[in-house]
């Protein structure tokens, strides 16, 4: 073998880096023989390659998807607090999606926060998938890994979840931290699809509105006594109706102006507005002494009654008539009351039974109907414009009118007693009213029991009070209201749908979303750092890219296409693996079988060979060329069998001068 001089200076400190690592021994496998060393080295050949970087892993990427979860979480926390301050959020009154038909509210509330959320969940998990595909090679970048923790780990195939299992056990923090975090966004779905509810809350809007009526004589309704006989007959219905109630604008012996209502359809809605209202009390009472009956001959009696102001009354009956009578008379006491209108007069009602052909009973309930108006405030039903409430608010400012004024100066209409009319219609609208009233309370005492109601001492006055109070109030409505318009300012509440954030689900979410997106910033930004010295041409994953950085390495001349797990972890048993940093490609060391270059006293030892002599037994090809004594021979000549891989650029060639194989200017750097 031809030495040239130039061998002996290949691995001097002017030619070979300085590096302690460098400076010890460099192994040889007799189980396979890499050839990164024929490897041009990157730019040889053209312009360097840049290493890869995939789209989701570019910088504005893997801060700007941690960072838009980040204010997500905190603009929920936001959107939490003005829900509950202000129940809730507006949503249209109609369905703004009726293009697609009849689309359930809820189902918007779901959909769409899952639809804003899911794309950002996918690319985390996508930036999570990256993060496990990497971690193998960040492995070979530090070098002398086993291969249960670089060429085996598959954290793709196992999952974000299965992942963390062995990230904790290899103490991979990030591929943990990461996965971890993808697990989270799992929650993300169920937990949007929950956070928003549309509930019936209660909602006030203010309003103008227009009032139609106001306080003054109805003196054409009152000529023909038609607002008498109909609230007679509404009073009549009432006593044999359950639960008829008061009509609009009448409660409880108020009258109020009638407003128009708004035409917006509104669900369960109350209307508040301050207007004019006219209370009237019917102020009934017993009398002073149980009234009396006298026989004063044949089939008459005559019926004698004092009221509590000494107003005696006296009336004949007819027996023979019916055993069950009724009727209202004018009472001309006290005070002036004589000088009155008998429309206007204090009355008497006066209810006889003859229990069962026996005895005679007799009850009277003595009324002196009063009025006054008054500014209240009304609140009406919106569904059927029934008065919910009416409260007083004063006196009326600055209305003039003919019902506190002249002609009637304050002095209601009794509502039963009327002039004797030349009109018959009109009279026949008298006599009904003057029975019609009478009759509902005789009706209604009836309904209760006939005897108990004359047996207690109240039960015809509670009857009376309730029932002529009504035919006042909605005598009143008609007689006392004209049509006049006027606007006014109502408060409007009713039930309306509002988009409320459920608490518990959104600060679940927006927990994770925080934890996510603070954690996710320095995650990405460090785990960019560590790819940054990776010698990555291609996005790794393929079966090209793998062929690409394990073509020369060697290792693979150990395995077999058909070699299960449990043969390839056994035949790699005792390999350290490690990224070459010239080229980028995956380099074996043999722990198992390798032999070290051996010092001067080492291989004169292996030269003699046993006995001392230099004659060795004959040997295979591959034992003769890795055996030790080959290796001491070798060393001792002066011929290193590394420095094919080893030797610089710029010093002469190595090899053989005879042989015909190029030159290769290349030079593989060790890294333990």
């Amino acid at each position: 073998m031809i030495i040239e001089p130039a061998m002996s200076q290949a691995h001097s400190d002017s030619t070979l880096p300085s590096e302690d690592r460098l400076s010890g021994s460099t192994m040889i496998s007799s189980r396979f023989r890499q050839s990164t060393h024929m490897i041009p080295s990157p730019g040889s050949e053209g312009k360097p390659p840049k290493p890869v970087v995939p789209l989701i892993l570019r910088l504005p990427l893997v801060i700007g998807i941690p960072m838009v979860f980040l204010l997500m979480g905190i603009a929920l926390e936001i959107a939490i607090f003005f829900s509950n301050h202000n129940n809730g959020f507006r949503v249209p009154q109609n369905n703004v999606f009726n293009i697609f038909g009849n689309v359930s509210g809820q189902f918007l509330a779901s959909f769409f926060p899952t639809l804003l959320v899911l794309p950002f969940a996918f690319a985390w998990r996508e930036l999570d998938w990256n993060i496990r595909l990497y971690q193998p090679y960040l492995v070979l970048q530090k070098g002398s890994a086993i291969a249960e923790e670089s060429l085996f780990l598959d954290y793709t195939g196992l999952g974000p979840f299965l992942s963390m299992f062995p990230a904790q056990s290899y103490k991979h923090r990030i591929v943990f931290w990461s996965s971890f975090t993808a697990v989270l966004t799992y929650a993300f779905q169920p937990l949007t699809g929950s956070i928003f509810q549309i509930r019936q809350a209660s909602q006030t809007d203010t309003t103008q509105v227009t009032s139609i009526k106001s306080i003054s004589l109805a003196s054409d309704a009152i000529a023909d006594l038609s607002p008498f006989l109909a609230a007679a007959g509404y009073t009549d219905a009432s006593a044999v109706l359950n639960g008829l109630g008061d009509p609009p604008f009448v409660m409880n012996g108020w009258a109020t102006a009638e407003v128009a209502f708004p035409a917006n359809a509104y669900l369960n809605g109350t209307m508040s507005v301050t207007t004019s209202g006219l209370q009237t009390n019917a102020n009934c009472s017993n009398p002073a002494e149980p009234p009396t009956l006298s026989s004063p001959g044949g089939q008459s009696v005559t019926l004698t009654s004092r009221s509590v102001n000494d107003c005696t009354v006296t009336l004949p009956i007819n027996t023979a008539s019916s055993l069950n009578q009724y009727g209202v008379v004018d009472v001309p006491c006290p005070g002036n009351a004589a000088s009155l209108n008998v429309t206007q007069r204090p009355v008497m009602f006066w209810f006889y039974n003859f229990a069962q052909s026996t005895t005679q009973q007799v009850k009277t309930v003595f009324c002196t109907p009063l009025i006054s108006t008054s500014s209240v405030k009304a609140v009406a039903s919106l569904n059927n414009g029934s008065l919910t409430g009416v409260t007083g608010l004063g006196p009326l400012v600055n209305q003039v009118n003919n019902v506190t004024g002249a002609p009637l100066n304050g002095n209601g209409f009794n509502g039963v007693i009327f002039e004797q009319s030349d009109d018959p219609f009109i009279q026949a609208r008298a006599n009904a009213t003057n029975s019609i009233v009478p009759g509902a309370i005789f009706k209604a005492a009836v309904r209760n029991g006939l005897q108990e109601t004359f047996g207690l001492a109240n039960g015809f006055l509670d009857l009376t009070s309730l029932l002529y109070t009504r035919h006042l109030s909605v005598m009143a409505k008609a007689a006392y209201f004209v049509d006049k318009n006027s606007t006014l300012t109502a408060s409007v509440d009713s039930l309306v749908p509002r988009l409320v954030i459920d608490p518990l689900p959104a600060h679940v979410l927006a927990i994770i979303l925080i934890f996510v997106g603070a954690l996710g910033i320095p995650l990405h930004l460090r785990h960019r750092s560590q790819r940054k010295r990776l010698l990555l041409a291609s996005v790794p994953g393929t079966i090209a890219s793998t062929v690409a950085l394990t073509a020369r390495s060697g290792f693979g001349e150990l395995l077999l296409p058909y070699d299960n797990d449990q043969q390839l972890e056994k035949k790699l048993d005792g390999i350290r693996f490690r990224l070459d940093r010239r080229t980028g490609a995956i380099v074996a060391d043999d722990y198992g079988s390798e032999r070290v270059g051996m010092g001067r006293d080492d291989a004169m030892l292996s030269l003699l060979g046993p006995g001392g002599k230099l004659d060795t037994p004959a040997r295979t090809p591959n034992e003769s060329e890795f055996s030790s004594s080959s290796l001491a021979f070798q060393a001792a000549a002066g011929i290193l069998p590394w420095e094919r891989s080893w030797a610089p650029e710029s010093l002469p060639r190595t090899t053989d001068p005879r042989s015909t194989e190029p030159h290769m200017p290349s030079r593989t750097e060790y890294v333990p």
